[in-house]
C-alpha cells in the first residue's frame, strides 16, 4: 500500500515541484548570502574604528609599543604561524590569535598594515587624545597631538591642539575646494579654448585660408585666454600659500614627530573620544565621500564617482543605440522577411551571437570601430588634429557601440518573441479598417510588443553593464577623473575615455600595490555595481509593467 502511494506521489509530479522549489530557494539564499557578505565586508570599512595602543612582546626580542585599528582577527595553528616566520615555541598553544592592524604612517613605517600575534599583545588601551588623519597622500596617520603652527609660529600645543585644529581645518577645506574648482573648471576651460584655437589655426593652414585678418582674430582670442590665465595663476598662487599656511605636528607611537600641512589633510578624527551618534554621522559622511569624490592613491583611497558616472553614462548610451537597431532587425525578420531557409539561418546566427565570448566583441570594436571607423572620421573631419587621434582612439562612443553589438542579439530575440505572441486577428482587423501595413505596425503591433522590447532591454543592460573584458580595449581606463560631460563645447565628449565600476574592481583587486587597503574597496565597489545594475533594471521593469498594463486590454 505504501509502495503504491509512493508511486502515485511520484506520478503526480510533486517531487519535481519540491526539487524545483528547493533549488530556487537554495539559489536565492546563496545570492542573498553573497550580497550580505559583500555588504558586511564593504560597508564596514567606512565606520570610524577605535585606535588601540598596546605593548607587543615577541619572545626573544625587546617589546615595543604598537598603535592602530584592528581590522580582522583569526585563529591560526602553530604550524602555520611558524611557516609565516613567527617565533612560536614548540610547547606553546596549538592555536593562537593573529590580528591584522592598520597602523597607518606609511611614510614612517613603510607599510600601513601589519600582522601581529594577539596573544603577545598586552597593556591594551584606547587613549582619547589620539588623532587619526586621512591624508591626500601617504594614507592615514595616527598619533598624539604635539602642536599646531601658523607660518611656523606656535598656535596651540597639547590638549589645546584639537579645538584649534577643527576650526582651521574648516578654513583649509574651503580654500582647497576653491583651489580645486579653479584647477578643474576655470583652468580646464582656458586650456580647452587654447586647444580649439590651435586646431582652428591648423585647419586654416591646411585649407590655405589663414590670412592676416584670421590670424589677428586668433591672436586676439589667444591673448584674452592668456590674460585670464594670468589672473587665475595669481589666484592659484595665493590659494596655495593660504592652504599650506597651517601645519599640525603629531608624535607617532615610536616617538618620531611628523609635521603635516593642513592642506594635505582630508579629515581628522579623535575616534576614541567620539560618541555613537558622532560615529554614525561620520560613517554616513565617509559613505557619501566614497560615492561623490574622485579616487586617490592609485584608486585605493578616495571615492569612485567618475566610475559610477562612466558606468551609467555608457550603459544608457548603449541602451539608446541598441534598442532601435534590435527592434528594427526583429520587425524585419518577423513582419517583412520571407520565412525561408535564409531567415532560419539568420535566426540561428543571431542566437549564436548571444553566446560569443565578450572579449571577441572587444577585439572587433578595437579593430573596426576604433581603427577603421575612428581613423576614417579623423581623416575626414579632424585632419588638423592629426597625428594625434580624436576618434581614432578608444573612448566613450566606441565602448557604448561595442556593448550595443554585444547586447543586440538579446534585444532581437526578445522583441521577435513578443511580436510572435500578438494575435494575427489584430493585424487583420487593423488592415480591414483601412490602415496600411506600416500604420498597423507602428500604431498596433509595436505598442503591444513594447513589454517584450523592454524585457530585451533589461536583459541587455544586465549583461552589458557588468562586462569588463571588452571595455578594456575600447575606452575604459584605470583613472579618468575628468567626466565626459562638462561645460566646454560640445559638452558631451564621445571621444573621451571613462572609468567603469567593473574595471575599477579588477584594477583595485588585482593590480593594486596595497592589497590590504584595497580589499574593502573591492567589496564596496562590487556592492555598488550590483545596486547600479539593479536600479537600471528596476527602472526598465517598472516601465515594462506600465506598458503591459496599458495594452493588456487589447490582447483579449
Amino acid at each position: 500500500m505504501k509502495q503504491q502511494n509512493l508511486k502515485s506521489w511520484i506520478k503526480s509530479g510533486a517531487p519535481g515541484i519540491w526539487i524545483s522549489g528547493g533549488a530556487v530557494s537554495i539559489a536565492v539564499i546563496m545570492t542573498l548570502g553573497l550580497l550580505l557578505l559583500i555588504a558586511y565586508r564593504g560597508l564596514g570599512h567606512f565606520w570610524p574604528a577605535d585606535l588601540m595602543q598596546a605593548r607587543y612582546s615577541i619572545p626573544g626580542q625587546e617589546s615595543r609599543l604598537i598603535l592602530g585599528e584592528l581590522v580582522e582577527a583569526e585563529e591560526v595553528s602553530r604550524a602555520r604561524l611558524k611557516s609565516a616566520g613567527f617565533p612560536v615555541a614548540d610547547d606553546g598553544p596549538e592555536f593562537m590569535t593573529r590580528d591584522l592592524l592598520k597602523v597607518g604612517n606609511r611614510d614612517v613605517n613603510g607599510s600601513d598594515f601589519t600582522w601581529v600575534i594577539g596573544n603577545w599583545l598586552s597593556e591594551q588601551s584606547y587613549p582619547d587624545e589620539l588623532i587619526a588623519l586621512e591624508r591626500r597622500e601617504w594614507g592615514n596617520f595616527y598619533g598624539y597631538p604635539v602642536s599646531l603652527k601658523q607660518d611656523g609660529q606656535l598656535v596651540a600645543e597639547g590638549a589645546a591642539v584639537w579645538p584649534a585644529l577643527e576650526e582651521r581645518l574648516q578654513r583649509t577645506r574651503s580654500l582647497s575646494e576653491a583651489l580645486r574648482k579653479i584647477e578643474k573648471k576655470d583652468v580646464n576651460a582656458i586650456n580647452h579654448g587654447l586647444e580649439r584655437l590651435r586646431l582652428k589655426t591648423r585647419k586654416l593652414e591646411l585649407e590655405g585660408t589663414l590670412d592676416a585678418a584670421a590670424q589677428a582674430d586668433i591672436d586676439a582670442q589667444r591673448a584674452e585666454f592668456e590674460e585670464r590665465y594670468k589672473v587665475l595663476e595669481s589666484e592659484l598662487g595665493r590659494l596655495h600659500v593660504e592652504v599650506s599656511r597651517d601645519t599640525l605636528v603629531l608624535r607617532e607611537i615610536g616617538g618620531q614627530e611628523k609635521e603635516i600641512s593642513l592642506g594635505n589633510i582630508v579629515k581628522a578624527l579623535q575616534p576614541n573620544n567620539m560618541s555613537v551618534f558622532a560615529k554614525i554621522k561620520t560613517y554616513f559622511a565617509n559613505l557619501w565621500s566614497f560615492l561623490s569624490d574622485d579616487p586617490r592613491e592609485a584608486n585605493t583611497e578616495g571615492g569612485i564617482f567618475p566610475a559610477i558616472f562612466g558606468t551609467v553614462m555608457m550603459t544608457m548610451l548603449m541602451a539608446v543605440i541598441v534598442t532601435p537597431f534590435g527592434v528594427l532587425a526583429a520587425v524585419y525578420l518577423r513582419e517583412y522577411a520571407k520565412q525561408n531557409a535564409l531567415t532560419r539561418v539568420i535566426r540561428i546566427a543571431v542566437n549564436n551571437l548571444a553566446g560569443v565570448p565578450a572579449i571577441v566583441y572587444g577585439v572587433f570594436g578595437l579593430g573596426f570601430f576604433v581603427y577603421v571607423l575612428g581613423g576614417s572620421l579623423d581623416r575626414l573631419f579632424f585632419p588638423e588634429a592629426l597625428p594625434a587621434p580624436t576618434f581614432g582612439t578608444p573612448g566613450l562612443l566606441w565602448a557604448s557601440l561595442t556593448l550595443a553589438i554585444l547586447a543586440v542579439p538579446v534585444v532581437i530575440v526578445a522583441t521577435e518573441e513578443g511580436l510572435a505572441r500578438i494575435p494575427r486577428a489584430l493585424r487583420e482587423g487593423s488592415l480591414a479598417l483601412g490602415a496600411t501595413k506600416a500604420e498597423t505596425l507602428w500604431k498596433v503591433v509595436l505598442p503591444m510588443a513594447s513589454p517584450a522590447m523592454m524585457t530585451g532591454l533589461i536583459l541587455a543592460v544586465a549583461r552589458a553593464a557588468g562586462e569588463v573584458a571588452p571595455l578594456m580595449l575600447v575606452g575604459v581606463v584605470k583613472l579618468a577623473p575628468a567626466l565626459p560631460v562638462d561645460g566646454n563645447y560640445p559638452y558631451l565628449h564621445f571621444d573621451q575615455k571613462i572609468m567603469h565600476l567593473g574595471f575599477h574592481i579588477y584594477d583595485v583587486g588585482f593590480q593594486s600595490p596595497n592589497v590590504e587597503a584595497a580589499r574593502p574597496l573591492v567589496y564596496a565597489t562590487a556592492l555598488l555595481l550590483v545596486l547600479v545594475i539593479a536600479l537600471l533594471n528596476i527602472s526598465a521593469v517598472s516601465l515594462r509593467n506600465h506598458l503591459r498594463e496599458k495594452y493588456k486590454s487589447l490582447e483579449h
